[in-house]
């Protein structure tokens, strides 16, 4: 599965939110610095669709608005 997230990092809480069919915002409290905010996005789309964090790749990881492939559960 493909899916489109539009990142906001240093932002105050963690919060993923769905905007439309495969896309997503998401609001990462980490600084967008040595892949830490990525880091954490990672770990937020793991919980919300139920895989391991190995299991998502993101295919433009220094862009804001980032292209995730999640491979089938």
């Amino acid at each position: 599965m493909i899916i489109k997230v539009k990142v906001k990092p240093n932002s105050k809480q963690d919060k993923l939110e769905k905007i439309k069919d495969n896309g997503y915002s998401a609001e990462i409290s980490e600084k967008a610095e040595n892949n830490k905010a990525n880091i954490k996005l990672v770990n937020l789309l793991a919980k919300e669709f139920g895989v391991n964090f190995r299991k998502i790749k993101i295919k433009n990881p220094t862009s804001r608005d980032k292209i995730i492939e999640i491979e089938d559960r």
